[in-house]
């Protein structure tokens, strides 16, 4: 399982994305995003949570995301990706 930080903003999302390919391919065939530490999250998160996705699907493995905060769920709504971020019980 892949930890979000508990702050993913525009601030720090750049630094955090930069990361993420060795994180994708240290994990196994399925790549799950825990996002319920998420605590402070702007639009930027997203852009974390697609990049993870493209990483994952680039390395032939799945995506989903766990712990999703309904509000950063209703901005994926508001940008139309929702369905690119798949949510894991």
């Amino acid at each position: 399982m892949l930890t979000l930080p508990s702050i993913l903003t525009h601030a720090v999302a750049a630094d955090f994305a930069r990361g993420l390919k060795p994180l994708v391919l240290s994990q196994a065939a399925e790549v799950v995003a825990d996002a319920s530490t998420l605590q402070e999250f702007d639009s930027s998160a997203l852009a974390v949570l697609l990049a993870c996705r493209r990483e994952a699907l680039a390395a032939g493995k799945s995506f989903s995301v766990r712990g999703l905060p309904a509000r950063l769920r209703q901005l994926a709504g508001l940008y139309g990706v929702a369905e690119l971020i798949p949510a894991t019980a």
